[in-house]
């Protein structure tokens, strides 16, 4: 049995209270988790407040705070495999995706290394004579910082780095439900130097933890990943505190495949697009609206494919489908995919738990060609495509658009003036185009709609976490001339 502690203030300490952590594969207990009450958050977020007004942090260059930035980089990569294996025992996510990611999450905080002394101020043409004027950009403040538990290093990640980068301080609420790698993480924030305070990490339940930390009233920002419902509540917390907010949330991604792709190459990135991850990711490319014509030779192909998978131990690198994250998830999955076959929806493949023990759920497929099914408006969150087709490109855009969600999309096509018209007219925040899944720390991520608000990656992250201060200096040695008009 494994125990892990909080990060608070530059010391690991333990909670008020401690609950247990479970291995989706097995369903057993593996490790004791810290759960932080009231107390706790407060202690985090006061250590997050003076770090960033007073010692090291508060004085430190930003090429300073860049080369700590590098430093944690290079540890992430040195500890990767360590950080994959905890990542999986505690979610259940495939030790071969994990490997891959953390590897590459240690360039995300070199990115944002590089950031550090390239977020500017201005100077501006201002049209008064007697008046130089600049604006500053400063730390937004304490940052609040909450996660889900699919992908946390990397979720957390495109926060940390952006946030570091501008000067913040923040507190980081690991979610409860395989908190483990980012518990392990802050060792790798110590090791890498990073002042007392300027990053807590932390892990409790919603309505003790994480709605005590989202209306904290030193927290000047929330950054939130996860849910609509949930995000609802992080804005009515904040309304407590007046944080500003930047919410990263589901998705019900169309992936739209035309008669003249490829629908091999098609169908290997509609295979990553949904049952990658066991189907647990927001861009999960869960509606696959195809063109009628090859509708009956794709999903061919899809079947093939899918029940190819190899469904195993998240610790065998062989593996490609896991279990799902918790015992919930899979109810939740399986309630919602018999009621939409209820609803009309015809199961092509999968569908069916496996029996023995974890929380796996096999690669499943919906066809719901002219059926009003759930599947196709509400989010899954695990191994389930929902198929339609259409007749025209008009019909496939109004099709990919028919959602309350924003944000990820992708077209497969091999005429360009097609794909440039897709382009423009989905509403979503991110087009793939004849690929999917694709990320990079220089390319801003995020939503529309129930998707969210505000941008991941890309420099447009650094500067949310920013504000700006203008400043303004009179170079006139003249007496004012009327002090009761408005210069």
């Amino acid at each position: 049995m494994q125990r892990f502690q909080y990060y608070i203030d530059g010391e690991f300490v333990d909670g008020e209270a401690r609950f247990q952590s479970i291995d989706p594969a097995t369903g057993d207990v593996w490790a004791e988790m810290p759960e932080a009450r009231e107390a706790d958050v407060d202690r985090a977020v006061d250590a997050a407040e003076k770090a960033l007004y007073e010692g090291p942090w508060a004085k430190m260059t930003a090429t300073q705070r860049g080369k700590l930035l590098y430093r944690l980089a290079d540890l992430v990569a040195a500890n990767a495999r360590k950080l994959a294996e905890l990542e999986t025992l505690d979610t259940g996510k495939i030790i071969r995706e994990t490997s891959a990611q953390i590897a590459y999450v240690a360039d995300y905080y070199r990115y944002y290394a590089g950031i550090a002394d390239k977020i500017e101020g201005s100077y501006l043409p201002i049209d008064k004579p007697d008046m130089d004027v600049w604006l500053r950009r400063e730390p937004v403040g304490v940052v609040a910082m909450v996660v889900p538990w699919n992908s946390q290093l990397f979720l957390s990640a495109v926060k940390i780095g952006p946030a570091l980068a501008a000067g913040c301080t923040m507190v980081v609420k690991a979610s409860e439900d395989g908190p483990a790698p980012l518990l392990e993480f802050a060792r790798l924030v110590h090791e890498a130097g990073f002042p007392a305070g300027v990053v807590n990490i932390i892990t409790g339940f919603g309505p003790s933890c994480g709605a005590v930390l989202g209306r904290h009233p030193k927290v000047a920002h929330i950054a939130f990943t996860g849910g609509p419902e949930t995000a609802r509540h992080v804005i009515r917390n904040s309304a407590e505190n007046l944080a500003s907010t930047s919410l990263e949330l589901g998705g019900k991604s169309p992936f739209i495949v035309f008669a003249d792709a490829d629908l091999e190459s098609a169908a290997n990135a509609q295979v990553a697009g949904i049952f990658a991850a066991t189907g647990q990711s927001c861009v999960a490319g869960s509606r696959l609206i195809v063109e009628a014509s090859v509708k009956d030779a794709f999903l061919s192909i899809l079947k093939r494919k899918a029940e190819a998978i190899r469904i195993g131990s998240p610790l065998d690198m062989a593996t490609e489908v896991g279990p799902l994250a918790t015992k919930r998830q899979q109810d939740h999955v399986a309630a919602l995919l018999e009621k939409s076959i209820a609803s009309g929806a015809r199961l092509i493949t999968g569908g069916q738990k496996p029996d023995g023990v974890g929380y796996y759920f096999p690669p499943t497929i919906l066809d719901c060609d002219g059926v009003n099914s759930p599947s196709l408006a509400e989010e899954f969150f695990g191994p389930v495509l929902s198929v339609i087709s259409f007749e025209s490109e008009a019909e496939a855009l109004r099709l990919a658009n028919d959602t309350r969600y924003g944000l990820a999309s992708g077209v497969f096509t091999q005429n360009l003036t097609r794909a440039h018209r897709l382009m423009k007219g989905i509403r979503a925040g991110v087009v793939w185009v004849n690929t999917y899944r694709a990320v990079s720390p220089i390319a801003p991520f995020g939503g529309f709609g129930l998707s969210g608000h505000g941008r991941e990656g890309g420099l447009a992250a650094a500067l949310d976490y920013t504000r700006t201060k203008t400043i303004w200096l009179r170079t006139s040695d003249d007496p004012i001339p009327d002090s009761f008009v408005m210069r």
